[in-house]
């Protein structure tokens, strides 16, 4: 999976990493992936259901120590 952009918002707390990853998707080519790193237990539920309102698909998500990490395909 070829990542374009990778976002750390690790210590930040909803609503600044799904913030944070709407102005960067913006900034992203139809197609291309998003990758956000999170330290927020809330995050998963929270970019799942920015995916459903927003069209952006969630490819993956995935916890790796305190990390979650979120990847999304720009629509």
């Amino acid at each position: 999976m070829h990542i374009h952009k990778e976002l750390d918002t690790r210590g930040l707390n909803c609503p600044l990493p799904i913030l944070k990853a709407k102005k960067a998707l913006n900034e992203l080519a139809s197609g291309q992936l998003l990758r956000v790193v999170s330290t927020d237990a809330g995050s998963v539920r929270d970019f799942q259901a920015f995916s459903r309102q927003t069209g952006n698909d969630l490819v993956e998500q995935q916890t790796q120590g305190d990390d979650f990490i979120h990847v999304l395909r720009r629509r």
